[in-house]
């Protein structure tokens, strides 16, 4: 087959292309620079400066044609801006998932479609089946770096289309074995960190300067609206967080956690951390992996990155999908919910404010 592979410049990616040259393919690279270089250089960076030239490097050690693609203005405007205006209107941004679905999926699966390329590759940890009624998309079988809740975006042409070749690798340490016995530079180059474009590690920082609405104090408010705080910034809270929350974390005796954010009366509401806020959750943008339910659809979902699923019901809906867990929790509007039946990804959806029909 010829397959282009998408190559960030780090172990996972070139690991995959070294591998894929092995069994005989004909391989072609291609990168994304998403940012200013000189802000590539610090720990946990990726796609930009440094880790170009670590992909260029692979490339030519392996004997093929490598591409750079500049796709700064479209990862700023895909990923960077709509990441502050989700804090902005109080939700918490989930940006891989824009990025896959923007500059990675879409822009690199459009060049490797212009190349007449039979398959795109990565490096990302999740396993892609040929089952009994098409493709399925499945966590991989080292559980510790799933990455699946991050793509569950990807559409079935999508994944018709992709190759996942470490999804049964079974560590990292095997992966970065294989790196070393292909003689890879970046056999053991540091991975990268989920927020590569947060050039000083500080997200609310970025947030403030992007849009200056969502800095300065406020009020800290309980379930009732009684003001027991203030804060400094609601671009610095998310809801399950129990931290900057000041002489406000302790009430009548019981530890409190962040459990709603209104940005337009610059408030954050706060609720004992024992106790979910609620069962029921609606969701935008849904992609279905398999045949939406008429009916109920019983199933796990997993709400954060890296929270346990729980069981709950899942209905489809004319804008989205409701979802009924069977025991209370606490969401953070913007954060995805996905749908898993074992290994197997459903599908799934971002989670609605319950104030807003947006």
């Amino acid at each position: 087959m010829r397959i282009l592979v998408a190559m960030s410049g780090g172990v996972d990616s070139s690991v995959v292309a070294a591998r894929l040259v092995e069994e005989g393919h004909e391989v072609v690279g291609a990168t994304l620079q998403l940012y200013d270089s000189r802000e590539s250089a610090r720990k946990g960076a990726c796609c930009a400066g440094r880790d170009i030239h670590d992909a260029r490097r692979v490339a030519d050690r392996l004997g093929i044609a490598h591409y750079v693609i500049d796709a700064e203005r479209r990862f700023r405007d895909s990923v960077i801006e709509t990441f502050a205006d989700a804090y902005a209107e109080g939700e918490t941004p989930v940006p891989c998932v824009a990025c896959n679905q923007g500059v990675k999926f879409t822009d690199l699966l459009g060049m490797a479609r212009d190349l007449g390329v039979d398959a795109m590759a990565t490096g990302h940890y999740v396993r892609r089946i040929e089952g009994p009624q098409g493709v399925e998309l499945h966590r991989p079988v080292d559980a510790g770096r799933d990455q699946s809740w991050f793509l569950f975006a990807t559409t079935l042409q999508q994944l018709g289309f992709l190759r996942f070749p470490l999804g049964d690798m079974p560590d990292k340490d095997a992966v970065r074995a294989e790196a070393e016995r292909f003689g890879l530079a970046v056999a053991g180059k540091p991975d990268s960190q989920d927020l590569c474009f947060i050039p000083d590690g500080s997200y609310a920082r970025l947030v403030e300067k992007l849009r200056p609405q969502t800095s300065g104090a406020g009020e800290i408010v309980d379930l009732s609206g009684n003001v027991v705080g203030t804060h400094e910034g609601v671009a610095r809270y998310t809801v399950g967080q129990s931290r900057r929350l000041g002489d406000a974390t302790m009430q009548g005796g019981e530890r409190q956690m962040v459990v709603g954010i209104e940005p337009g009366r610059r408030r954050v509401v706060i609720g004992p951390r024992t106790q979910g806020v609620t069962r029921e959750l609606r969701l935008r943008n849904m992609n279905w992996l398999v045949e939406p339910p008429a009916q109920g659809l019983r199933c796990s979902v997993q709400i954060r990155a890296r929270e346990a699923v729980r069981p709950a019901t899942v209905r489809r809906t004319e804008d989205g999908a409701s979802v009924l867990l069977d025991e209370a929790a606490v969401p953070a509007p913007g954060q995805a919910c996905v749908m898993y039946d074992g290994t197997r990804v459903l599908g799934g959806g971002f989670i609605r404010r319950h104030d807003s029909a947006a």
